[in-house]
């Protein structure tokens, strides 16, 4: 799976069977703030969402930015794999 971050869209995204995944963000100079999380129907059950939410948290931390997390899937999925969670986390 190929992750992208499009900058211009604020969303981090994966194309697969047609369709497109995203994890919508905001970023400021000191965070990044996880929004919401779109995954299609087509690609629902073989990990899509975990793996944008994983490839998020390696942006922040290569970037030096706190994770906000409002998207309630990005929350739910850091709640159950709390091991990832080694940066700076502000609202979880």
């Amino acid at each position: 799976m190929t992750i992208v971050d499009n900058t211009s869209e604020h969303r981090f995204e994966t194309q697969g069977e047609g369709d497109r995944a995203e994890l919508v963000y905001e970023r400021t100079p000191h965070a990044l703030i996880l929004v919401h999380t779109g995954v299609p129907d087509s690609m629902r059950g073989g990990g899509v969402g975990g793996e944008l939410v994983k490839f998020a948290l390696a942006e922040a931390r290569r970037s030096g930015l706190r994770l906000v997390v409002r998207c309630p899937f990005a929350k739910a999925y850091l709640q159950r794999h709390p091991e990832l969670l080694d940066g700076p986390v502000h609202e979880l």
